[in-house]
């Protein structure tokens, strides 16, 4: 007896990130698609001994983006505006896609701006791929 049809969850490894102005591909990572909401206690004088839970502020965790270092210097020129103390701030996208390269789930940050890079780590002993790291630290991430 057939029970529904089968929906398979989507694989992390078809991905894309588009951040205004800047058209990078091949990133090997994306993390920090996470938001918060604090919880507030408050008691008034006449409630029973124990206190609410109210929902306070939403806070989102920097994005860290992740890829293969190369000539293209337009991620670190972004940074460098937060340097020189003039940081220009982005909106950008993270979108999942299917198998088909279908675009699934995207998820729309606003107000970014580069808080972190971290260049690549150098070894003699290897042969990997030398990877560089931003941090993008923004006001508000929605599921579109």
């Amino acid at each position: 007896m057939a029970t529904g049809s089968r929906v398979d969850p989507y694989r992390g490894f078809n991905f894309l990130v588009e951040i205004d102005g800047i058209t990078q591909a091949g990133f090997q990572e994306v993390g920090g698609l996470d938001s918060t909401t604090a919880a507030v206690d408050y008691r008034e004088g006449t409630d029973p001994n124990h206190v609410r839970k109210l929902a306070g502020l939403n806070t989102y965790a920097a994005i860290t983006l992740k890829r293969g270092i190369t000539d293209s210097d337009e991620l670190w020129k972004w940074h460098q505006t937060v340097i020189d103390g003039k940081p220009e701030r982005k909106n950008g996208s993270i979108v999942l896609r299917d198998e088909t390269g279908a675009e699934k789930i995207r998820w729309n940050f606003s107000e970014a701006w580069p808080s972190k890079w971290t260049g690549p780590a150098l070894n003699a002993t290897t042969a990997a791929v030398a990877v560089e790291s931003l941090e993008i630290t923004h006001e508000e991430l929605k599921r579109a």
